[in-house]
C-alpha cells in the first residue's frame, strides 16, 4: 500500500473548505485538524494520510484553494502503512491508478535538479577530465565512470519541465547552466589534454592513432539516436516511478559528457574532425534528451489522467 502524509496550514477562513475537501474523498484518512496551533505561515494544522494513487486530485483541490499560496502543503512519504480500509480502497477502486506517479512529488524532484550550485560545475568539469583519461588510455571503464560522475542529466531534465510548463526562466537557467558547464568541462580538459601532449606522456597507443574509444564517441549515427531516445523515455518513467536503478542506466548511456571530453582532447592534439564529430554528437543527444523529455512528461500525463477517468467511473458502478 503506498501512501502519502500530508501537512497543512490552513487560514481559518479557508479550513473550513479544506476538510470539506478532505473528508468527501475516500481516499484520504487519518485526517485531524489542530484549530490555530500553527505559526509561520499562521493559521490551522490540518493533517492526513492519502493513498498516493489518489494525491494527485487531492492536491491539485487544495491548491485550487491556494492554501499552497496563504498557507503551506508539506508532502511526506509514508514508508509504512497498517490500515485495513486504506488496503481495500486501494485494491478494489483504485485498480491501476494505486501505481500512478504524485506528480507534485516528480515535479518538485525535477524542479530540485535546476538549482545550479558550484557542485554542478565541479561536477561537470571532473567528469570530464575522467573522461579525457578514459579517451587518452582506451578506457571504457573511465568512460563510464565519467557518465557515472556527471550531473547534466538533472539539468536536462528540469528544462524539459520548464518547457513543459513554459517557464521561460527555468529553461533559461538550465540552458545557461548547460552551456558554461560543458564549455568548462572541454577547456579544462583541453588544458590538460594539451599539458600531456606538451610533456609527451600520452600513451603510444593513442599517439600512434589507435583510438577505438573515441572513434565511438565522435562518430555520431543513427544508434545515437536510437540510444538518446530510448535513454529519454527510459529517464522520464524512471524519475516519475522513482526507479533510480532505470535512472542510473540512463546516466551511463547517454553520450555527454564523454562528447565534451573528447572536443577537448581532439582539440588539443589537433584532431579538428573528431572534434566536429564530438560537438555534433553532444549536441544530438542534449536536444534529443530534452525534446523526448518533454514528449514523455507529457505523455505520461495525459496517459495517466486517463487511467484515472476510467478509475473513478469504475468505481462508481
Amino acid at each position: 500500500m503506498e501512501m502519502i502524509h500530508v501537512r497543512l496550514v490552513s487560514p481559518p477562513d479557508l479550513t473550513s473548505r479544506a476538510v470539506g475537501l478532505l473528508t468527501d474523498d475516500r481516499f484520504v484518512f487519518n485526517l485531524v485538524v489542530l484549530p490555530e496551533p500553527a505559526r509561520n505561515p499562521d493559521g490551522d494544522a490540518i493533517v492526513c494520510d492519502v493513498l498516493a494513487g489518489a494525491a494527485n486530485s487531492v492536491l491539485r483541490g487544495l491548491r485550487e484553494l491556494e492554501l499552497d499560496r496563504r498557507g503551506s502543503i508539506v508532502i511526506e512519504p509514508v514508508e509504512m502503512a497498517f490500515s485495513e480500509a486504506a488496503g481495500a480502497a486501494e485494491q478494489r477502486q483504485l485498480g491501476a491508478l494505486a501505481h500512478a506517479p504524485v506528480w507534485e512529488e516528480v515535479e518538485a524532484r525535477m524542479r530540485a535538479e535546476g538549482t545550479y550550485l558550484p557542485s554542478f560545475y565541479v561536477y561537470l568539469t571532473i567528469a570530464g577530465v575522467i573522461g579525457a583519461v578514459g579517451i587518452l588510455t582506451n578506457s571504457q571503464i573511465l568512460i563510464v565512470a565519467a557518465m557515472v560522475v556527471g550531473p547534466e542529466y538533472g539539468a536536462i531534465t528540469s528544462v524539459a519541465l520548464g518547457i513543459d510548463r513554459r517557464n521561460g526562466t527555468r529553461v533559461r537557467q538550465g540552458l545557461i547552466a548547460l552551456t558554461v558547464g560543458f564549455l568548462l568541462a572541454v577547456l579544462v580538459t583541453f588544458l590538460f589534454s594539451w599539458a600531456i601532449r606538451g610533456l609527451d606522456l600520452q600513451p603510444r597507443a593513442f599517439g600512434q592513432g589507435f583510438r577505438p574509444v573515441s572513434a565511438l564517441i565522435d562518430a555520431p549515427n543513427v544508434f545515437s539516436v536510437v540510444v538518446a531516445v530510448l535513454a529519454g523515455i527510459i529517464g522520464i518513467m524512471s524519475l516519475t516511478q522513482a526507479r533510480t536503478s532505470a535512472l542510473l542506466g540512463v546516466f551511463i548511456s547517454v553520450t555527454t559528457i564523454p562528447a565534451a571530453a573528447d572536443i577537448g582532447v581532439s582539440c588539443a592534439f589537433s584532431s579538428w574532425s573528431e572534434a566536429r564529430g564530438s560537438l555534433v554528437q553532444l549536441l544530438l543527444n542534449i536536444v534529443l534528451l530534452i525534446l523526448v523529455g518533454v514528449l514523455m512528461i507529457r505523455f505520461q500525463r495525459a496517459a495517466w489522467r486517463r487511467i484515472g477517468r476510467r478509475s473513478r467511473r469504475a468505481g462508481s458502478r
